[in-house]
């Protein structure tokens, strides 16, 4: 049986970019982040993983995460120069991002560990703590883990200085919701994962997304 697990004193972090395009641009777009992005991110000291998703039931049709050893990454000088100085193919496509959202986030209350193939996004509600926030999916998380197909959950947290917008991002009405990830083995796990942590925060089903993994680079692998 899983249990829940203590956050670390240093958490993890992560940028969350979930996005849409025009399918008419879909083959370059995809052959930007496959060929060039994720792999141009993933060098940068600091940087653990980056992972491509495709939605299931999704208002983005694309996401990628991007784990890094602690926050602290996002202000280097290494994480600035890239971000900052965007290569030609990488401006072309980030202007064909349709709506977009980024977020930097703090990765806290993990229960069990591990990748699953299905993603669930629930967005939590404005207004509590990061302590009651941590309390809360840790207690989840214990009732999530017994369901089959459960694999891992934590709790991404957005960081308001460091979550800029990206060219294509409105601004307006922009608000940095916490979000509780939970990674399933099969696309039945994760609906009745998805079912089950609405019910439980009283959350509507627009306020949740299911992606399917794509394909992961990880740093140990360069």
């Amino acid at each position: 049986m899983l249990s829940p697990s203590p956050s670390t004193p240093t958490p993890g972090g992560v940028l969350f970019v979930a996005s849409d395009v025009d399918p008419a641009h879909d083959l370059d777009y995809n052959r930007w982040y496959d060929r060039e992005h994720v792999l141009e991110r993933v060098r940068i000291p600091g940087f653990v993983s980056g992972t491509r998703y495709q939605a299931i039931e999704a208002g983005k049709r694309y996401l990628g995460l991007y784990h890094t050893e602690s926050l602290a990454v996002f202000g280097t000088p290494a994480y600035r120069q890239a971000f900052q100085h965007q290569t030609p193919w990488s401006v072309t496509n980030l202007e064909r991002m349709r709506q977009p959202m980024r977020r930097v986030c703090q990765v806290l209350a993990h229960t069990g560990a591990g990748q699953g193939s299905v993603l669930v996004i629930v967005q939590l509600p404005l207004g509590s703590t990061q302590a009651q926030l941590e309390t809360q999916v840790l207690a989840l998380g214990a009732q999530l883990a017994q369901v089959d197909g459960f694999v891992h959950s934590c709790l991404y947290l957005p960081d308001e200085s460091l979550s800029t917008p990206l060219p294509q991002e409105s601004t307006e009405g922009r608000v940095l919701q916490p979000m509780l990830l939970v990674h399933a083995s099969t696309l039945a796990g994760a609906q009745q994962l998805r079912a089950q942590a609405s019910q439980a925060l009283a959350v509507s089903s627009e306020a949740t997304s299911l992606y399917a993994l794509g394909w992961q680079l990880h740093a140990a692998d360069l």
